[in-house]
């Protein structure tokens, strides 16, 4: 997600995580875990999920020789990205942008286990970044579900409403009053329960929002994109919205992100 001045979640961040979540939320099950995507998303997860104790590969589309900086900042191993797919044999996260999922190898994933749960995180800029994509224009398609179409295997979608930043510096031991909750979708039960798992360890509280097809309620424009809600608020949240997304509800929505991608864009911001 880009600056927190934009209202849009992303900040490049990395610095260690705080001691605390190290401690509280330390793995006992170090997990091989592959990042196709080395901006502020795959880095800020890269950071905490090495401090947490699993094996990090990450990746970029320019080559392990110019994530130097990458890998000595967040622990994680500067990969290809068909080594960081191969090397993800328990969870691999798909985090560039939207535009450039369809150029990554259709073979890409053909060696990762079928029960490896495989992230996606990403949202879609029209304006500012990935062109219009006439099934998210129409909202016949949720982002999550053209990604899905095009890697050809399940996705969970999870990481795409958070600050990065927040991601290395906002994580809390469960049972912390007011602790931040991540939005979890996919139509994969046993992966979503995986993938879980896995927020909660990051220091989220992990609220089930459903389907791949309900995961519009947490897209940009939205009220809980970016708005770092407690649990028990942002399932109230899901919930008025209902299931299925209404005409209404889209063209509500896909205003208020052309909006933001305006404020963003007269502020000059710019997005990989």
């Amino acid at each position: 997600m880009p600056t927190k001045k934009s209202k849009t979640p992303t900040s490049v961040v990395y610095l260690p995580a705080p001691a605390h979540h190290r401690r509280a939320n330390q793995t006992t099950h170090p997990m091989n875990i592959g990042i196709i995507g080395a901006g502020h998303i795959g880095s800020a997860l890269a950071v905490r999920l090495t401090d947490l104790g699993h094996q990090v590969y990450i990746a970029n589309s320019r080559g392990p020789e110019t994530l130097q900086d990458v890998e000595q900042k967040t622990g994680a191993k500067a990969v290809t990205a068909e080594e960081a797919a191969q090397h993800g044999t328990d969870l691999v996260v798909v985090t560039i942008p939207l535009k450039n999922i369809p150029d990554l190898p259709k073979d890409l994933l053909a060696s990762v286990p079928k029960e490896t749960p495989i992230i996606d995180t990403s949202n879609y800029y029209p304006m500012l970044r990935d062109g219009q994509i006439p099934e998210l224009e129409t909202g016949s398609l949720t982002e999550s579900e053209w990604v899905q179409q095009h890697l050809g295997r399940p996705v969970v979608k999870v990481f795409n409403n958070i600050y990065a930043h927040h991601i290395v510096e906002k994580g809390q031991p469960a049972g912390t009053p007011g602790r931040i909750s991540l939005p979890v979708a996919s139509d994969d039960a046993a992966a979503k329960q995986k993938v879980m798992q896995l927020v909660d360890e990051l220091g989220f509280d992990a609220v089930d929002a459903g389907t791949l097809h309900q995961s519009w309620r947490q897209q940009p424009g939205t009220p809980a994109y970016g708005a770092d809600l407690p649990a028990d608020k942002l399932r109230e949240n899901l919930q008025s919205l209902g299931t299925e997304r209404t005409e209404e509800q889209h063209k509500e929505f896909k205003a208020n992100h052309a909006r933001t991608e305006q404020a963003m864009e007269a502020q000059g911001i710019k997005l990989k």
